[in-house]
């Protein structure tokens, strides 16, 4: 086809470009994914078969079925990954919710498990139990939610930030997270990681509807899936005020006023929708929770003794239609999910504010300066932006790309939210989990210090011209080489202090993780 004119063919070519560069970034990125994916696989076995375990006071449930004949080899090459809350997920995918604290793990991950269990492993039935499958399947699926939350990442980094150098490298930097066991582990965190950057870059895009269906779903996995009821709330208010300020500009007289109203009804219909159905997986699980143990239907003749001996030796509830109702059922808003953080992990605020908990606090600290910096640099830049949370100002018509985008905004916003939170109300070691698989923040301002403080990631001279980074014409952008994670890691010692002290918190997290929680040691 024929351009008709030098604006069309040069749109065309930029358009073409933009495409032709996601795919090559998504392939760069989903390569490193899978890399990174295997390794961590490969060394959690060596680690796990180097290290004997620790005796840890964890939940332990008995095995109440017979061993098949490659149980033991899926145990040595993954048993490392069903440590810790993994008991809880694959104790809570092999049986449901038996004991009252099994209620604080959200259904979506184990449903998901029982669901490869059950269709994709069902051929190796004869020759693996169903603990053996669910735990091969928390190494497939595990691995294949990765993949989607570092592409979720990249497509919404690029949206908000407008700079592909930065979502690039923000989305290489989260192949190595500092919560990289949690995210290969039987835990929830890729696969909440997966819909909540999927849900939000659905958001920005303007499909509403996908959004909160995507973000509904990921409240099913984790019950901070509520906070981003936020986003809801706040984007499209931006986008009301941004056809406001349209219509103000190009309407005049009774039009304008109806075209207001429309907007602000509008606005009000979509938050209000928005926000029943992301809150209605968790409300659903709170009323699923009451009718287990506040009108039981479950004898204890019903359950396995052996877990039914383990439930009286450690004090776990379970529901029992003969016996009286629990005290949290009297409540005049009956939540188990808040009485299971109350009494059984002895979550609330400021509790974890002891001197006997300092190792804990220092082990949060790297995830914590993070998403401080990034406030605190965002709010530098933007502060007539941030005083008007946002809104509305002069930087909104014309937006510049990179992390202090008004975009990005929100995202800190958010990320601050999380950081309080996760400080004053949390078990705080908590911090680094919690925050890496709901926030694109740490990242972002992680790329954006490398961008700022590494002269190798640019082609101008340093101190050494011994240590400059070669880029290939072929696979090269904006002047750096198409992984440059890899490509700073062999110059490590010549990096700016900043680039080590990145690069150093995430590989060493990275490799820390598997080596203590895959062994039952105390780990974030």
């Amino acid at each position: 086809m024929v351009c008709s004119s030098a604006d069309g063919c040069r749109n065309r070519f930029a358009h073409s470009w933009s495409i032709s560069s996601m795919t090559m970034d998504v392939k760069a990125v989903v390569e490193f994914a899978t890399v990174t994916r295997g390794l961590s696989l490969v060394l959690q076995a060596v680690l796990n078969a180097a290290i004997p375990d620790h005796e840890a006071d964890a939940f332990r449930p008995p095995r109440t079925e017979e061993p098949l004949y490659l149980d033991p080899v899926v145990d040595w090459l993954f048993g490392g990954l069903a440590h810790w809350d993994a008991e809880h997920f694959l104790f809570i995918a092999e049986r449901g919710y038996l004991y009252e604290h099994n209620f604080a793990f959200f259904p979506l991950f184990p449903i998901v498990l029982r669901g490869l269990a059950e269709t994709l492993l069902w051929p190796l039935s004869s020759w693996l139990s169903v603990r053996g499958r669910l735990i091969l399947a928390v190494a497939l699926g595990n691995s294949a939610l990765f993949l989607l939350s570092v592409v979720a990442l990249y497509a919404l980094s690029r949206a908000v930030l407008q700079d592909r150098r930065l979502a690039l490298l923000s989305s290489l930097l989260y192949c190595f997270t500092p919560a990289n066991v949690f995210m290969t582990a039987g835990y929830s965190e890729s696969l909440f990681a997966a819909l909540t950057f999927g849900g939000l870059f659905l958001l920005e895009k303007g499909f509403t509807l996908r959004a909160c269906l995507a973000l509904s779903i990921a409240t099913a996995a984790r019950s901070n899936g509520l906070v981003n009821i936020g986003f809801l709330l706040y984007l499209p208010s931006l986008n009301a005020i941004s056809q406001i300020r349209v219509y103000r500009a190009t309407t005049k007289g009774r039009s304008k006023v109806l075209h207001y109203i429309w907007v602000i009804l509008r606005l009000l219909l979509t938050s209000l929708f928005g926000t029943a159905v992301i809150a209605l997986p968790f409300c659903a699980f709170q009323y699923y929770g009451y009718r287990t143990f506040c009108t039981p239907s479950t004898s204890l003749e019903q359950i396995h003794p052996a877990l039914l001996t383990l439930g009286e030796q450690r004090g776990y509830r379970v529901p029992d239609e003969n016996g009286p109702p629990p005290l949290w059922c009297m409540r005049p808003l009956p939540l188990l999910y808040s009485h299971i953080q109350d009494v059984y992990w002895d979550v609330g605020f400021l509790r974890y504010f002891e001197l006997k908990q300092i190792p804990n606090f220092i082990l949060a600290m790297p995830m914590a300066t993070l998403a401080i910096m990034a406030a605190y640099a965002y709010f530098q830049a933007n502060p007539e932006l941030c005083l008007r949370l946002g809104l509305w100002g002069t930087g909104l018509e014309k937006p510049t790309p990179g992390f202090f985008n008004p975009k990005a905004f929100v995202y800190v916003v958010h990320s601050t939210v999380l950081l309080v939170f996760g400080t004053l109300c949390m078990h705080v070691q908590v911090l680094t989990r919690f925050m890496a698989s709901s926030s694109p923040v740490p990242f972002w301002i992680s790329a954006h210090l490398l961008l700022l403080n590494e002269p190798l990631l640019h082609r101008r001279k340093t101190s050494n011209p011994n240590v400059q980074l070669q880029t290939d014409p072929k696979n090269s952008f904006m002047h750096t080489p198409q992984n440059p994670i890899l490509a700073l890691l062999p110059h490590f010692k010549s990096c700016s202090p900043t680039t080590q002290s990145i690069l150093g918190y995430f590989f060493s997290y990275w490799i820390l993780g598997l080596a203590l929680h895959c062994n039952f040691l105390p780990w974030t």
